[in-house]
């Protein structure tokens, strides 16, 4: 059987199976057994280049021991996977969304992230995070903030990882200036800015300034994900709901040719950290 175009949805799924059979501790070729079908076919479906049906899907939920809300949102990935008929983007509103986005941002060999008057999530610190999670007024409990900020947080495993190549990061230079928090949040964000920097030689950040003209990015933000076995995917941030995912080279190319955009109207590497060196000059204690 010749591989299947990949999808966000197909490959949604597929690092999610990974993700489960990690966790389990199984191998593939064990997994793979279990539903009767080989190991490069599985290794195929986990790189989002197949799907599986339902039946195969619920043989390897029970061998990973999978139960509950987690198995409901696996067998609806299992259903959107299958779908034939083409679409716009793919909307992400199964429960527990986080999981799957850390995995494409895991797989990914190159990230570039845009956003326009906010530090984007990848490179946030700790108070920045609380702070901007802790405004909003739509965000109904207690524990669901601890669950944002403990999401934000953990998107760091990704710069710590080293998987990725590259880390193209690019904000505009107001995001310093809008104050979440307080003052002292904005000075402990410019500083793990830097940090980060010195940590990570993957990492790029740079800052689009305030009198750069007619950028194409204003008012909005983007991420763009590109795997090694995979096609590119793209999508816009949202302030709050699900986000919308594209994987046609329809959208994914102006996407990439938007973030190469704002990215050309940015400050150099050196200019930046000037800037978030003359920043932290100019902020008091």
């Amino acid at each position: 059987m010749g591989q299947a175009r990949q999808t966000v949805e197909r490959l949604q799924l597929g690092l999610t199976l990974q993700r489960l059979r990690m966790a389990a501790n199984k191998s593939q070729q064990e997994a793979a057994e279990v539903i009767g079908r080989s190991a490069g076919r599985l290794s195929q479906v986990e790189n989002g280049k197949g799907a599986l049906g339902s039946t195969e899907l619920i043989r390897l939920l029970d061998f990973y021991d999978v139960e509950g809300d987690e198995r409901s949102t696996v067998l609806a990935l299992g259903r959107a996977s299958r779908r034939r008929q083409p679409r716009l983007g793919y909307v992400d509103t199964l429960p527990d969304s986080f999981p799957r986005f850390m995995d494409l941002l895991s797989a990914a060999r190159r990230i570039s992230w845009y956003e326009c008057g906010v530090i984007p999530g990848l490179v946030q610190s700790k108070g920045y995070v609380k702070a901007i999670i802790g405004a909003g007024a739509y965000i109904s409990s207690e524990t669901e903030v601890s669950e944002r900020i403990s999401f934000r947080l953990a998107l760091q495993q990704v710069l710590h990882s080293g998987l990725a190549e590259r880390i193209d990061i690019v904000f505009t230079e107001d995001s310093l200036l809008h104050v979440l928090g307080d003052r002292s949040v904005m000075r402990e964000q410019v500083l793990h800015l830097l940090q980060l920097l010195e940590q990570h030689p993957a990492l790029s950040i740079r800052i689009v300034p305030l009198d750069a003209m007619n950028s194409p990015g204003n008012g909005g933000g983007m991420v763009a994900l590109e795997f090694d076995t995979s096609d590119p995917i793209t999508f816009s941030t949202v302030i709050y709901g699900p986000s919308v995912y594209y994987d046609q080279p329809s959208h994914t190319e102006p996407m990439r040719q938007l973030f190469e955009q704002v990215q050309n109207l940015a400050w150099n590497g050196r200019d930046t950290r000037s800037a978030l060196i003359n920043f932290l000059q100019g902020a008091p204690d």
